[in-house]
């Protein structure tokens, strides 16, 4: 995953169908930064079972550039690209909280971790529920789905139960 420095702005890009990498690929030979998120799915073709990788957003992709050294125009002009998402002929920015909780929850091949990735002693965050934003530590992830976390609050350990649908590798 690539560190973007502090002036540099994410904006969408729409894609052509089809065209991700082309257009990831294409990006970043002319500089720009690119962020894709990917996750595993898994389809049957012909009665058998495959696990591919696809974006996230299918037909988008995060761009980062920044905005007062311009060149934004040349995004749109990028094989695989269809054009930046706009309003009234500009570019619309991402909000940058957005994007960096995307790459947190991404491994450096910007994969989209999920709970199943979880193991004991890993750190996790609560993404929603009552303990949204928490940080714990995995105890154990029990074979029906279930994850036994450890909680500190109010001066003591509890072990919760969750679920693996609301934890993310912290």
């Amino acid at each position: 995953m690539t560190i973007v420095n502090d002036s540099a702005t994410w904006f969408l890009a729409q894609l052509k169908p089809k065209s991700h990498r082309i257009a990831e690929r294409n990006l970043r030979r002319q500089g720009f930064t690119t962020f894709l998120p990917m996750q595993d799915r898994t389809r049957t073709r012909h009665g058998k079972f495959s696990t591919t990788p696809e974006p996230l957003f299918p037909g988008y992709i995060f761009v980062a550039f920044d905005t007062a050294q311009g060149g934004w125009r040349s995004v749109n002009a990028t094989s695989g690209v269809t054009r930046l998402v706009s309003v009234g002929g500009a570019p619309v920015a991402v909000p940058q909280d957005l994007v960096s909780q995307l790459m947190q929850r991404c491994d450096a091949e910007g994969k989209l971790r999920t709970a199943a990735d979880l193991a004991p002693g890993d750190r996790a965050r609560f993404s929603s529920g009552p303990f949204a934003g928490f940080v714990t530590e995995i105890e154990a992830v029990a074979p029906d789905r279930r994850v036994w976390v450890l909680l500190e609050f109010m001066g003591r350990t509890t072990r919760v139960a969750a679920d693996p649908v609301n934890l993310h590798p912290a």
